[in-house]
């Protein structure tokens, strides 16, 4: 299939991006790709580092003529999300990524296809490996893990960097100058609990919720979404609440930086009322379904008798535990009052599992206010903690305090508005950039980030627009070649 990716143009840019995605990358899981990233940089004589943490970079002397032009670090991440559909066979730490053109995008086939960031990762890789692009000195910065905690960029020392001016080539539009971000910090409940033998006057059902959009948990938040893990939550404590229902298992949603697709439970009812049970969930069913029609209009939600669980869970645990969900706070909790329409803080409740006497709960909280983001967070942890769960706060990042008299800000726009004769859009986004943690160790770097329109990243459903990627390429060229001078 990348063969004909391979012709598309820029072909510099799109062969790259066949290269790497050739290249398992999950996140946590880099190994593989950081290797290929120091072999590509040994091959092209430059020189080339693996700091500690596993971050590769790469720099690269400036072509003649531009030596008097501040250094610029090209900075992207190398890890990717790993998702896919429930009938999609995949490995994501064995196999490639499998692309194909759909109109004017580029996709997979039924997996996530790592445009984020795999397509700022590219650009600079033909940066690198260019003979005839007029530049200033570059130093490519390829982090590891920014998806799932930033451990990367977090693990980057002081004093590593040389350029005065970062580029992230991590943004989703290609009419947006990004100049701040969320932060971020994952809330983790647990508990266990005494399973129960199941009792014989009973009957077993598998309830499936599946066919939604999913997204970006934090760029998609806003817009109305389901959520697998509260749509589920819902059925169940209706069922719970109006019928002798016990749960036995919930297998919902994946990665925390993903709004959950779908969920699969398994229950039991009792025999004499499985008429009743039937009709009541497929009402409800049918009510949110026109809820969400508009937004998800391809929910599917199915019961169907299955095989015998091998316990449940006890009235006083399944209670505390649909309860707790229940209460839990999902989506947009606060918009900016600063920048118009800009979502300040949003939670994300992002998998659920129940089985063997252990449930889980994972959530990922963002705000562009680190004191609302704890705020949310600790509502969280009390609303878990009635539930009699245990919960922990980890992987908090900060954000990125939006600088708008920043002077590559100002060569940007203008540059902009010279190739695109329009003016861009100047946005702080409800996502995380590495940005605000390697400003925390190179205060004085003067940062933007920018990139081609993807859509759907963190989904079976993420694209890249073909006629976007040359626009961001074409402008990423002329502000190279326009860069400051020292």
């Amino acid at each position: 299939m990348s063969e004909a990716i391979r012709k598309l143009e820029p072909q510099a840019i799109w062969n790259k991006f066949a290269d790497l995605n050739a290249v398992p990358r999950p996140s946590k899981k880099e190994e593989k790709v950081i290797q290929f990233m120091m072999d590509f940089g040994e091959s092209l004589n430059l020189e080339t580092i693996k700091d500690a943490v596993g971050n590769v970079i790469i720099r690269k002397p400036a072509s003649k003529g531009m030596d008097d032009r501040k250094t610029i670090t090209l900075q992207s991440h190398l890890d990717m999300v790993h998702q896919k559909n429930a009938d999609t066979d995949f490995d994501f730490e064995t196999e490639g990524i499998r692309m194909k053109v759909d109109g004017d995008w580029v996709k997979a086939d039924g997996t996530t296809l790592g445009a984020d960031n795999g397509m700022g990762v590219a650009a600079i890789m033909a940066l690198l490996e260019s003979t005839d692009i007029k530049h200033p000195s570059l130093e490519a910065l390829f982090t590891i893990d920014e998806e799932t905690g930033m451990t990367g960029a977090k693990g980057l020392e002081g004093g590593v960097l040389q350029g005065e001016i970062l580029l992230n080539l991590d943004t989703e539009e290609d009419d947006e100058l990004d100049i701040g971000c969320a932060g971020g910090v994952d809330v983790t409940a647990t508990r266990r609990y005494n399973g129960k033998p199941v009792p014989r006057a009973v009957t077993p059902y598998k309830v499936t919720v599946k066919g939604l959009q999913g997204g970006h948990s934090g760029m998609d938040i806003h817009r109305g979404l389901g959520n697998a893990n509260k749509i589920m939550n819902r059925l169940l404590y209706h069922a719970s609440n109006n019928f002798m229902m016990r749960l036995a298992e919930i297998d919902g949603g994946g990665l925390r930086n993903a709004i959950p697709r779908e969920s699969v439970a398994k229950l039991v009812v009792l025999k004499s009322q499985i008429e009743d049970f039937e009709a009541a969930m497929m009402k409800l069913a049918g009510t949110i379904k026109k809820e969400l029609q508009a937004t998800e209009p391809d929910l599917v939600i199915t019961l169907e008798q299955t095989s015998a669980p091998h316990m449940i869970m006890g009235l006083g645990a399944q209670e505390r535990l649909l309860k707790g969900i229940y209460a839990a706070h999902n989506g947009v909790y606060r918009m900016s009052g600063t920048i118009p329409d800009l979502v300040e803080t949003s939670n994300n409740i992002a998998r659920v599992e129940v089985s063997d006497g252990a449930i889980l709960i994972n959530c990922l909280t963002r705000s562009s206010v680190d004191s609302v983001k704890m705020d949310l967070a600790n509502a969280l942890k009390s609303t878990f903690e009635l539930a009699r769960c245990d919960v922990r706060f980890g992987g908090e990042y900060p954000g990125w305090t939006p600088d708008p008299k920043s002077e590559i800000l100002k060569v940007l726009k203008k540059k902009y508005k010279s190739l695109f004769k329009d003016e861009p859009r100047v946005i702080a986004c409800h996502a995380g950039l590495e940005c605000g943690i390697l400003g925390q160790n190179y205060p004085s770097m003067d940062m933007i980030s920018f990139g081609p329109t993807i859509r759907g990243a963190h989904s079976p459903d993420e694209r890249v627009n073909i006629d976007s990627v040359q626009k961001f390429w074409k402008f990423l060229l002329a502000v190279l070649a326009d860069a400051p001078k020292k």
